[in-house]
């Protein structure tokens, strides 16, 4: 059985700092890729994604007993991503990385289908690239990690109902990025 998140910052608290290495052995994943989608280059997401964790740490004593932890430790990757970003230019942004993870499905032995499947993950990874970074964010947050729209609210420090509006905005915004059929920008 699976010790719970709180659990494990329970026992870090306590001074059990092997528990704090299974929580990032849970996130890393996740936080990792937020930084690749803005860093580009996997030595410097490394070195935020690790940074994100160090400030987690450090911060611990200010996570709410009750609360869920994946919310609470990306709104501080997050935050750490924001304040990376706004040291760089736009041209070092750009480099940010573009694929997406795979999209499952029948067919992934067949290189035509594995194909198509590549160029529609660069092609929707290229759209998400446009949106503003807290647009593009709380999509991946509510579709890739499937994340309820109470946590992305959390996230983001917005009601509920306004993470909602967002991502309802950031849809509309990639739509128009992928032009109407999804298949390009529109002419």
């Amino acid at each position: 059985m699976q010790v719970s998140d709180e659990t494990l910052v329970e026992r870090t608290l306590a001074g059990e700092t092997q528990a704090f290495g299974v929580l990032v052995g849970r996130y890393q994943r996740q936080i990792y890729s937020l930084m690749r989608r803005l860093a580009g280059s996997p030595e410097e997401s490394a070195d935020l994604a690790q940074d994100a964790f160090v400030r987690a740490y450090e911060r611990l004593t200010t996570f709410r007993a009750g609360a869920r932890f994946f919310p609470w430790l990306y709104a501080i990757a997050l935050n750490r991503a924001r304040d990376w970003a706004r040291r760089r230019r736009p041209e070092q942004l750009a480099a940010a990385d573009r694929d997406l993870e795979s999209l499952p499905g029948p067919g992934q032995d067949d290189p035509a289908w594995a194909a198509g499947r590549d160029d529609l993950a660069r092609t929707v990874g290229e759209a998400l690239e446009q949106l503003p970074l807290e647009s593009r964010e709380m999509l991946l947050l509510r579709y890739r990690e499937e994340m309820p729209m109470r946590e992305i609210a959390a996230v983001f420090g917005v009601s509920e109902a306004a993470a909602k509006m967002r991502v309802s905005r950031g849809l509309a915004m990639l739509r128009r990025a992928l032009g109407e059929d999804g298949h390009g920008p529109a002419a």
